[in-house]
């Protein structure tokens, strides 16, 4: 796998073949573009949200004892919202600066989110995120952080390379099983889902129709702790009303709401226009 190295003073140096890998397959990978420190204390301020023992609604809810680890441990829907070190990480100048080399302009942040995915959880079945943010023109771009080192036995990224180039699919119904999301898209014909194998520091960037998912947490003891973020290039006009885009630098940049948006996930219930 084609990865983007870090240049010596720390600003990322995306190589000609990622950049080509991301326009051909969809996806490429940053290794250790947060360091060590940084990500410990990511993992930090989520334990202590959870420690906490206190809902934030519409953000961060959780149900102490529940059978469910995703009950128990769910994903923080746009923390960036409610914590500073979270704004900062979406926010920061090294996604930034890889982010506009892949679209070629401007980016806006849309949406942030922290995964705990503990042992025992459910992955979520092969989906594309546009399908949710619904960007008009264009697409959107994730940029996927790993907290802990994560692989096939904790659950980690499958994706689908090359399915960017392709248009939205309608999903079928996932396997409740094995996905707490309800869609599930095929891989085409002659197509297979690859592993992403990654470093904590690691970050995978991926085109917003890139079809892509998870298994579930096989684990006996390790978390998969990982923290996205979605963009959108400036040219963009049109996303999901669940999305309130800023600039890199934090001011707000509203966009017209599109048709058929919906968040990425349906625990939490919506929390109106941006």
């Amino acid at each position: 796998m084609t990865v983007t190295d870090i240049g010596a003073a720390g600003t990322p140096i995306l190589t000609r073949a990622g950049l080509r890998q991301y326009r051909e397959d969809g996806f490429t990978v940053v290794r250790g573009l947060f360091g060590a420190d940084e990500v410990a204390r990511l993992r930090e301020e989520f334990a202590a949200l959870h420690a906490s023992g206190r809902p934030v609604p519409g953000h961060f809810e959780p149900r102490p004892g529940a059978a469910d680890p995703l009950h128990a441990y769910p994903r923080a829907m746009n923390p960036h919202e409610i914590s500073p070190l979270a704004r900062r990480v979406l926010l920061d100048a090294r996604l930034r600066d890889v982010l506009e080399e892949l679209l070629g302009e401007e980016v806006l942040a849309a949406q942030s989110m922290f995964y705990f995915k503990p042992p025992g959880a459910r992955g979520q079945a092969l989906h594309q995120d546009n399908f949710y943010l619904r960007v008009e023109p264009g697409t959107c771009v994730a940029a996927w952080l790993a907290c802990d080192v994560i692989d096939r036995d904790n659950g980690g990224l499958e994706v689908v390379p090359g399915t960017h180039r392709m248009d939205l699919y309608c999903p079928e119904e996932a396997d409740a099983e094995l996905s707490f999301a309800r869609e599930y898209v095929p891989p085409p014909p002659g197509l297979t889902a690859a592993p992403v194998d990654m470093e904590p520091g690691d970050v995978l960037f991926f085109n917003g129709s890139l079809v892509h998912g998870s298994q579930p947490n096989r684990s006996a003891d390790r978390f998969r702790r990982s923290f996205i973020g979605h963009y959108v290039g400036r040219s963009a006009r049109r996303i999901g009303p669940f999305y309130r885009t800023v600039s890199m630098s934090g001011e707000p940049v509203p966009l017209a709401v599109s048709e058929g948006a919906g968040p990425c996930g349906t625990e939490f219930a919506p929390q109106g226009p941006h």
